[in-house]
């Protein structure tokens, strides 16, 4: 197996890291600054007989390299500075993402995209569009990291295993993100009922300010190790063919009652990519701030 990450930065380095340790795939780690990809790639081949894999990984800024790729994860970009929103980040990242993504149709065009490059949906969105795959092929890590932000703020609220807390974080990943709190349980318990309104507001509010808050800490930087764990999660559903229900962000095609735009549903992930996406019944207070969200990811994709 074989996984391309395009983008050398924090996030694009740690995602190796784990698709090595874990013995998934070998990586071809690439990055447009001349040498960068290759001394991370040196540093990780010395971790090997430490970490005790015997995967390999090569640092190039030659998309050549990327040929016969299985998966390829688009990290390159801009990162947020404090005060920037995801959706300062368009015109910076656009041309990025486009850039890539035409590299991938040409060097790699059997693979399955990834995009975590934000704005993630506007990015995916685009990225479909300038590869020309099937939709299927090309999707956003977008809830899974969300969701698991606010399943690490529930478990710390009530005490319990994070393990025990099930939840789903659909729409944007920004500010209209959508946590769907009618099927959010913890043991199978609602959450409604364990949390009371007022603080389970709180939860969500620094749910969807968290990657902000992250950014507004360390001045120079943006979370890494969280969004790396999400797309390593979406990265080895697709080589172990697990078909495991994760939330992406998917270009719709009439599900949820929406087109055109790319948006954070739950999908079964598996070795042809998006094999299915799951709908749903939400409430009526959930579908209308799913469709809010969807609006406002259609904005941010008229600005491109």
């Amino acid at each position: 197996m074989k996984v391309s990450i395009i983008g050398a930065g924090a996030v694009g380095a740690t995602l190796a890291q784990r698709v090595l340790e874990s013995g998934l795939a070998d990586v071809v780690l690439l990055d447009i600054v001349k040498n960068m990809a290759i001394g991370k790639a040196f540093d990780l081949s010395d971790a090997a007989p430490l970490a005790g894999h015997e995967c390999s990984i090569a640092g190039t800024d030659d998309y050549k390299e990327i040929s016969g790729s299985d998966v390829v994860v688009i990290t390159a970009g801009f990162a947020r500075k404090p005060g920037m929103t995801r959706e300062d980040l368009i015109a910076k990242n656009a041309g990025i993402v486009k850039g890539v993504s035409e590299n991938i149709k040409r060097y790699a065009p059997d693979s399955i995209v990834i995009v975590v490059t934000n704005p993630l949906d506007t990015m995916t969105y685009l990225a479909r569009a300038a590869t020309g795959f099937a939709r299927q092929k090309v999707f956003g890590m977008a809830g899974e990291l969300d969701g698991s932000r606010f399943i690490y703020l529930i478990a710390r609220e009530l005490k319990v295993p994070r393990s025990s807390v099930q939840t789903y974080m659909l729409g944007s990943h920004g500010d209209t993100m959508v946590p769907v709190l009618s099927k959010t349980t913890i043991s199978g318990r609602p959450v409604s009922g364990l949390i009371p309104k007022d603080k389970l507001d709180s939860i969500v509010k620094r749910t969807r300010d968290r990657g902000a808050e992250i950014v507004s800490l360390l001045v120079s930087g943006s979370a890494y190790y969280s969004p790396s764990a999400a797309a390593f999660k979406m990265t080895a559903a697709i080589l172990r063919d697990t078909k495991k229900t994760m939330v992406a962000s998917v270009c719709l095609d009439g599900e949820y009652g929406l087109k055109d735009v790319a948006i954070g549903v739950p999908c079964k992930i598996g070795k042809k990519g998006i094999e299915k996406i799951v709908e749903l019944e939400l409430s009526e207070a959930e579908d209308a701030h799913f469709r809010a969200s969807a609006k406002a990811i259609k904005s941010s994709i008229a600005i491109l």
